[in-house]
């Protein structure tokens, strides 16, 4: 296998995701292929669900509705949202099968998402379905809780606040949703391995972002070359 299908794109908020998404779409197709394994790819990102869902509850509150999803400041009233998106990209992706079932023999999904708390990403992985399981590969981009804090705050221009790249969150939110992380233990602590997912074995490979290589097109190149490297080689021994 030369060309990653599904790529799960992981971290903590701020980790350097939408940097890296943004360096591969400048990439001519060919150069992306052969160095990074990713074929013209669509983005999936649960953030868009998140700022609709600000938006939504907004309009109501203003039309004098009820809010439905999130109280005043922005705090989910159910935690249980978080599945909803991530169930949301899910869906997304099988009707982009269902409409061309060939899709992915010359494309690339990218299902870009952050998570928190004791079990956030185990939680989130069990809501995907077969279908991109049996494909996906996770790219995790790892940072410490207090460079996601640090970057976070570095990024935040509030009028760009639905925007893919300079979205940020106050401090409060970071820590009520993002202190905690379940990555080192579902990972083992491992740079690269596998993580097992209702049946499936999903390869996983760590870009590790701390000190910076994101805002450096050299450093993120070279690392980006390394961990899709690694993921290419894991799905091929899969299983």
């Amino acid at each position: 296998m030369d060309k990653l299908d599904v790529i799960l794109l992981t971290g903590r908020p701020a980790a350097g995701k939408s940097e890296t998404i943004d360096f591969l779409k400048q990439l001519p197709d060919e150069r992306r292929l052969q160095e990074y394994h990713i074929a013209p790819f669509e983005e999936l990102d649960d953030f868009l669900y998140v700022w609709q869902t600000f938006e939504d509850d907004n309009i109501r509150e203003h039309m004098g509705l009820p809010r439905r999803d999130t109280d005043a400041n922005l705090y989910f009233l159910d935690d249980r949202i978080w599945d909803f998106f991530i169930e949301r990209i899910d869906l997304d992706f099988r009707k982009k099968l269902a409409r061309d079932p060939l899709f992915l023999e010359h494309h690339t999904v990218m299902m870009e998402f952050a998570r928190g708390g004791e079990n956030g990403f185990a939680n989130a992985f069990q809501h995907l379905s077969d279908d991109v399981l049996s494909r996906a590969t996770i790219l995790y981009i790892d940072v410490s809780f207090e460079e996601s804090l640090r970057k976070n705050r570095r990024r935040y221009r509030p009028e760009q606040a639905d925007s893919i790249l300079y979205h940020s969150l106050e401090d409060a939110k970071m820590e009520r949703y993002y202190k905690d992380n379940d990555w080192e233990r579902l990972s083992g602590g491992h740079d690269e391995g596998f993580i097992a997912v209702k049946g499936h074995q999903v390869p996983f490979a760590v870009f590790h972002n701390e000190p910076e290589k994101t805002l450096d097109p050299e450093l993120l190149g070279a690392a980006l070359r390394d961990v899709t490297g690694r993921l290419v080689k894991l799905f091929t021994h899969k299983g």
